[in-house]
C-alpha cells in the first residue's frame, strides 16, 4: 500500500566524514587509479586493480580481494563530475573484464539490476575535507556489512602516508 518492493528491500547508505587531509588528496583517492588501489577495499581486503576512465560516461574497473586471493569486482559508469567538488556514478558487481554481473552469493539480498547508485561530495575548510557519500540500492540484509566496510576503506584513507604516494 503506497510502497515499492526497492523501498522495504533496499537502503541508502549516508556516510559524513571529515578528513585531517586536503580536499586535493582525497580527489586524487578517488580518482587515479594508483591512490585508489592504497584505499580501496574494508581492513582484510586488499585492492590490485583499478582503472579510472574519470569522463561523464566513462567507466571505472577495480577488484578488492581478500588473504585467499578470492576478488570481487566492481564497475560503475560516470554520470556526473564536478571537480574537486562531487562525483556520481553506477556501482555494479562485474567480473575482471567489466562485464556486469550479479551478485556474489555472499552478497546476501535483492541487489537492484541497474545497480546502486554513489553520489559523492567533497569540500575543504582550514586544510580538512568533508565528504559525504551516498550509496542508494544497498540491499537491507547488507547495509550494516556496507556501512562497516565504507568506514574501514575511509580508515584505510585517513591512515595512509599521502606524502610518499
Amino acid at each position: 500500500m503506497g510502497t515499492t518492493k526497492t523501498d522495504t528491500k533496499q537502503k541508502t547508505v549516508s556516510i559524513n566524514r571529515k578528513f585531517n587531509l586536503p580536499l586535493s588528496t582525497i580527489w586524487k583517492a578517488w580518482t587515479e587509479p594508483e591512490s585508489f588501489k592504497k584505499w580501496w577495499g574494508p581492513t582484510n581486503y586488499t585492492c590490485t586493480y583499478c582503472t579510472i576512465d574519470l569522463r561523464v560516461g566513462g567507466k571505472y574497473l577495480a577488484n578488492m580481494k581478500d588473504k585467499e586471493g578470492n576478488e570481487v569486482f566492481g564497475t560503475g559508469t560516470y554520470k556526473e563530475i564536478v571537480p574537486n567538488k562531487k562525483l556520481v556514478m553506477s556501482d555494479h558487481f562485474a567480473d575482471s573484464k567489466g562485464n556486469i554481473i550479479p551478485a556474489p552469493k555472499e552478497m546476501k539480498g535483492e541487489w537492484p539490476e541497474e545497480g546502486a547508485l554513489i553520489t559523492l561530495e567533497l569540500s575543504e575548510n582550514d586544510g580538512k575535507t568533508s565528504l559525504s557519500m551516498e550509496q542508494e540500492g544497498i540491499p537491507v540484509e547488507m547495509y550494516e556489512d556496507c556501512i562497516q566496510g565504507w568506514q574501514e576503506s575511509f580508515d584505510k584513507m585517513e591512515n595512509l602516508k599521502w606524502n610518499t604516494i
